[in-house]
């Protein structure tokens, strides 16, 4: 393991200081705690930013439960706080809004079927349209699973290869939708050149979005684990694709960290403990560039704007065990501990003698 003096801060204090920062990406594999460390997130930045905005871009939305507050696609501000808003976006696009008409469903599903993601694409530019309308200081985006957040981050490509299939599929369809849309009446909104421009008016916004992505100034990504093989496993991905999109990255928050401060004699939790030690000194090792804030594990739910607020202290301040192995303090809190179990091993004993006595 890297020596402790050769380690970068292990808090978020580099990225609270990073006063030009518009995009802040919050993701890592399936229930790693993802929702929670950017919400604590956007809470901190809230204090020192005039205004934030936490955007929740995956279709489990968790956001309400954090906050134990209800969002919708409408940003909406927190309670408890005056510059602190959430919102939450489906990547999936709204078919119901769709004109359910002959020609144009079918156009729609050649090129969505053309082209994966296409829908999820064209969701996102027009969400990035209308955040890019708004004046917030700095945006958090609380994103899906790892495999979702890669293809987020492939927007661009697979706009610009859509715009090209649209144009392939122009003179095939062209005269259909034509007639549909004139028919309906809504050639204005929904004819091929109303489309064709709507697509490339998204590109132009995902490219301007897309050069502000690869700027570390106004962009990073923070990479959330635990401290076991597969986590580990997916953060060398994220990592890995993150630098092929050119977006930085230099922050891990390990979640779920046992900490061996409560005198546990469970063999189950020690087994624990030295599995995760295993894997902590892996990641030390591999990301001894990186600021690496790791966290506890707590015996309840992280859920409510107060118990956000309390858990932050562990995202400014790296956690410290309350007792240092092998000090005389630490064997005094053993000693008092066993006791106690022995004591109230006896008055259960006790209790057990008494029942049989009655039988």
């Amino acid at each position: 393991m890297v020596e402790n003096s050769e380690l970068l801060d292990g808090s978020v204090r580099n990225i609270l200081e990073q006063d030009q920062l518009k995009w802040v990406f919050v993701g890592g594999k399936g229930g790693v705690g993802k929702t929670t460390c950017s919400s604590i997130l956007s809470i901190l930045l809230s204090r020192v930013r005039s205004s934030v905005l936490i955007i929740s871009t995956d279709p489990a939305h968790n956001l309400s439960d954090a906050f134990q507050q209800k969002f919708t696609k409408t940003p909406t501000l927190v309670n408890g706080f005056s510059n602190l808003f959430a919102m939450e976006v489906d990547p999936n696009v709204e078919k119901d809004e769709m004109p359910n008409v002959e020609g144009m469903d079918s156009f729609l599903s050649e090129l969505a079927n053309a082209i994966p993601g296409i829908d999820e694409a064209m969701s996102f530019a027009e969400m990035l349209k209308l955040v890019q309308t708004m004046d917030y200081s700095v945006i958090v985006f609380d994103t899906a699973p790892t495999g979702h957040t890669l293809r987020l981050l492939q927007f661009p490509s697979i706009l610009e290869k859509g715009l090209g299939k649209m144009m392939a599929l122009r003179n095939r369809f062209g005269g259909l939708i034509s007639q549909v849309t004139r028919m309906f009446g809504m050639e204005d909104e929904f004819g091929e050149d109303a489309l064709v421009g709507k697509l490339e008016g998204m590109k132009d916004v995902i490219e301007q979005v897309n050069r502000q992505f690869r700027d570390p100034d106004l962009t990073t990504f923070v990479c959330v684990c635990i401290p076991e093989f597969l986590s580990l496993y997916e953060t060398e991905r994220l990592v890995q694709e993150l630098t092929k999109f050119e977006i930085d990255t230099h922050n891990i928050i390990i979640n779920q960290v046992l900490y061996d401060e409560e005198d546990v004699e469970s063999k189950l939790l020690k087994a624990r403990m030295r599995m995760q030690q295993k894997y902590l000194d892996q990641f030390y090792t591999l990301y001894d560039d990186f600021h690496i804030t790791c966290l506890p594990l707590l015996p309840e739910e992280v859920c409510g704007v107060e118990a956000l607020k309390a858990f932050s202290a562990h995202f400014i301040k790296p956690h410290k065990p309350s007792t240092t192995k092998g000090t005389v303090e630490e064997v005094e809190r053993r000693v008092s501990a066993l006791r106690m179990q022995l004591k109230e091993a006896e008055m259960e004993l006790d209790r057990l003698r008494k029942g049989k006595r009655v039988l």
